[in-house]
């Protein structure tokens, strides 16, 4: 690894699911407006994922049912401002 390249403000954060709410904790350098507690009693940071290992399909072997109109809205909003007028 080249030295001084990455991050040194690494910190516990709580990674959920929002397909089946399934949670995990790991080190991240990612920002997060709120909180959860975990079941050490801590709080902890949230970052909410739409899909995890314990979601998707390749990983379950078997197909779940995902909320795909939504996510079609939600890539249409955020990418609207690079569309062509």
């Amino acid at each position: 690894m080249k030295p001084e390249i990455h991050p040194e403000s690494y910190r516990m954060v709580v990674f959920k699911d929002m397909s089946n709410d399934y949670m995990f904790l790991s080190k991240s350098t990612c920002n997060s407006k709120e909180t959860v507690m975990w079941e050490d009693g801590n709080e902890y940071p949230v970052i909410k994922l739409e899909i995890t290992h314990a979601s998707h399909p390749f990983f379950t072997g078997k197909m779940q049912l995902v909320d795909t109109a939504g996510r079609i809205d939600k890539f249409k909003t955020r990418y609207a401002k690079f569309s062509k007028k």
